[in-house]
């Protein structure tokens, strides 16, 4: 209800729905076709890790999942199965308005700091990785070096700063970093960056 509040106030925002679970929000995400979900992950008959799967694999909306720390593993599940981003369910509510717009405009929405404990938490203390860093082979050294720069939260705009690069020179790197590695977004390109071992938790 507090939500539905904030977000009907804003003029360019309708929210056309509420779920009351994880397959209630797959059945009117199909039926409703809206452009953003906003998606808890503990939920009864069907939580928000596979009720995002099932949205995203039907095209019926981007989906922005929201956690608390006590659920790390769950966000990150969300993120590997679909998943636009992720918010605390703390964050201010202007905050929450900006993130669903850049969602519903084709943004990723990630959190430099929380992407670090989230992930920082999964992997462990150690840093473990889970997936063959030879998979990153197909990048260029410059391609590499963006996603190292993504991987620690930085926008196209400071990417071109930072590299003395064009925007349109640092969108064409990114287009072809998620092309190769067939990444559907700049999340999935984070959860990479770590699972591989390339970014480290903690890193600066």
């Amino acid at each position: 209800m507090g939500f539905r509040m904030v977000l009907g106030a804003q003029e360019d925002i309708d929210v056309v729905g509420e779920a009351a679970d994880g397959l209630d929000a797959v059945q009117m995400a199909a039926k409703l076709r809206p452009d953003v979900v906003l998606m808890d992950v503990r939920m009864p008959v069907m939580d928000g890790v596979e009720a995002t799967k099932r949205i995203t694999e039907a095209d019926s909306a981007k989906v922005l999942v929201m956690t608390t720390f006590d659920m790390d593993e769950y966000a990150l599940s969300a993120l590997r199965n679909g998943a636009s981003g992720f918010l605390l369910k703390d964050t201010p509510p202007s905050d929450l308005v900006s993130a669903l717009r850049a969602v519903a405009s084709g943004d990723a929405v990630v959190s430099p700091s929380v992407t670090k404990r989230l992930l920082g938490r999964f992997l462990g203390d150690g840093g473990g990785e889970l997936r063959d860093a030879a998979m990153l082979d197909v990048l260029t050294e410059r391609e590499r070096e963006v996603l190292v720069l993504i991987a620690k939260g930085l926008s196209n705009t400071e990417l071109a700063r930072k590299l003395f690069l064009s925007e349109a020179t640092v969108k064409t790197h990114v287009g072809r970093i998620l092309a190769k590695l067939e990444l559907r977004d700049r999340v999935q390109a984070v959860v990479l960056a770590y699972e591989t071992g390339l970014v480290r938790p903690g890193d600066a």
